[in-house]
């Protein structure tokens, strides 16, 4: 029998009045004659259906979304209705991603091998997936590429460069990379850096128990093979020491290319050029080791040539100024001895660059001073290189010594060793290599303690694109191999 309105079921208040299935009871059955009906109860819990008469007819199905929305709110509608329901004269169906498109899309989501398992299980519940889908694959992702390290001695470090490039399907050209080495407060890391900035990083070696010592970088650049390859090599002035075998501390001879005096305060911006340094030798000239790699291979950071003139201005301003106070009142997370001596980051100095209001508060010699900075900073320690950079630097030299600023081993260099500095200063800076460490830091939490192989072959399989297709909605930043 057909009803206008079916039975209508809500939930019980208590089983003793307001309860169906406690006040109905399923045995009495029609099983004769004198056998007992069933009595439908009609409460308010479960409400009786109505038969259909001439003012109630049968309802009928709806045939299409605009009808059946006349009877239904939206929401009810995009659970009940099938998507060719809903859309009857669209050409689009039902994609099912494969194992390659799935794998990109764990990629773009940054997540982990727990959460792409997950995820993949509940597609496949769902079936979104194509049959060749396996909900394993995520587990043993990294074994494509952890094959190409070894762990040896506290260090996990690449045993075939070029067998690790032909995988990952580019050139192995040495011309093409330049060698970063630096260590973070965790571990000491070795990583590859394209010289045009448009490939991720490839690391090589990383280690939690070496120290950032010449030993150290010795063992590692020889593990590494470099005598084969022979990258240039860029990292900040600690590690330049240990490349050419200078050794560390308020050294007479600093500098690794000449002869200059850096306790010579009163020369120091008269004189301008010193005798180069002709051999290496130990025992001569504060040359403590053998040295590891040639000069010519080695490029200067220019980030932290850049935090070297910060540090030197803010040094040399009068503590007692308001231009002083103000930089403490500019940043107030940032520790008094911190602003005392000058050491601020990347991200602060460019805040303080946009600021209008603290050249205010400067004299006429610093003011002179701190413009000659901004002009070296941006027309030559970055992307773009004016014409006049030559010039640039003289004049910040210039407004350095009149400032009283002391000449530090980075003033040094802007100042006798122009003829060094590569075309482009952003492409060759350390900053993609600064922002490795951020990277590596994200899988260093995930396998707690346990930095082998299998971490730095994950690492790269999460910059590999395996799919060609282009979305409506862009990925996360980055770039891919």
């Amino acid at each position: 029998m057909h009803f206008a309105i079916p039975r209508i079921w809500r939930e019980p208040t208590d089983h003793v009045t307001n309860c169906y299935f406690c006040m109905v009871d399923p045995t009495k059955r029609r099983s004769g004659k004198n056998a007992e009906r069933i009595v439908y109860v009609d409460i308010p819990s479960s409400i009786a259906p109505v038969p259909h008469c001439s003012e109630l007819i049968v309802p009928s199905p709806p045939m299409n979304k605009h009808s059946y929305m006349s009877n239904k709110s939206e929401s009810d509608d995009l659970e009940d209705l099938s998507y060719d329901t809903i859309y009857p004269d669209t050409d689009k169906k039902c994609h099912f991603p494969k194992q390659s498109e799935l794998n990109d899309l764990i990629r773009d989501l940054s997540l982990t091998k727990y959460g792409a398992e997950l995820l993949t299980s509940r597609l496949r519940e769902w079936n979104l997936l194509s049959e060749c889908v396996q909900i394993t694959f995520q587990r043993k992702r990294h074994t494509l590429f952890s094959n190409f390290y070894t762990s040896m001695g506290g260090l996990c470090f690449c045993n075939d460069v070029t067998g690790l490039f032909a995988e990952i399907g580019i050139s192995c050209n040495p011309s093409e990379w330049r060698l970063f080495i630096d260590s973070s407060s965790r571990s000491l890391k070795a990583v590859l850096l394209n010289n045009t900035n448009n490939l991720p990083s490839i690391p090589l070696a990383h280690s939690v128990s070496l120290k950032e010592d010449y030993l150290s970088i010795n063992t590692l650049l020889t593990a590494l093979k470099y005598e084969e390859y022979g990258w240039e090599v860029i990292g900040d002035f600690k590690m330049i020491a240990f490349l050419v075998g200078l050794q560390g501390g308020f050294i007479k001879y600093q500098c690794y290319l000449c002869l200059w005096d850096s306790r010579n305060t009163k020369e120091h911006y008269k004189r301008q050029k010193c005798q180069m340094r002709q051999t290496n030798t130990v025992g001569l000239h504060n040359v403590k080791w053998k040295q590891i790699i040639e000069p010519h291979k080695i490029l200067l950071p220019p980030l932290h040539i850049k935090l070297g003139l910060m540090k030197q201005f803010v040094k040399a301003l009068d503590q007692k100024s308001e231009a002083f106070k103000y930089l403490g009142n500019f940043f107030p997370k940032l520790s008094e001895a911190k602003i005392k001596g000058g050491v601020f980051i990347g991200p602060q100095i460019r805040k303080m660059m946009q600021d209008n209001d603290f050249p205010k508060l400067l004299t006429r010699t610093e003011k002179s001073a701190w413009f000659s900075f901004l002009s070296v900073v941006k027309g030559f320690l970055g992307n773009n290189r004016e014409e006049n950079y030559v010039r640039l630097v003289k004049n910040l030299v210039r407004d350095y010594g009149k400032m009283g600023c002391r000449m530090s081993l980075k003033v040094h260099i802007l100042d006798a060793h122009l003829d060094i500095f590569k075309e482009n200063m952003g492409n060759y800076s350390e900053e993609q290599g600064e922002r490795f460490h951020q990277d590596m830091c994200v899988f260093e939490n995930r396998y707690q303690g346990h930095y082998n192989e299998n971490m730095m072959g994950e690492y790269i399989w999460n910059h590999v694109r395996e799919s060609d297709h282009k979305y409506q909605r862009n990925t996360r930043k980055g770039n891919h191999f």
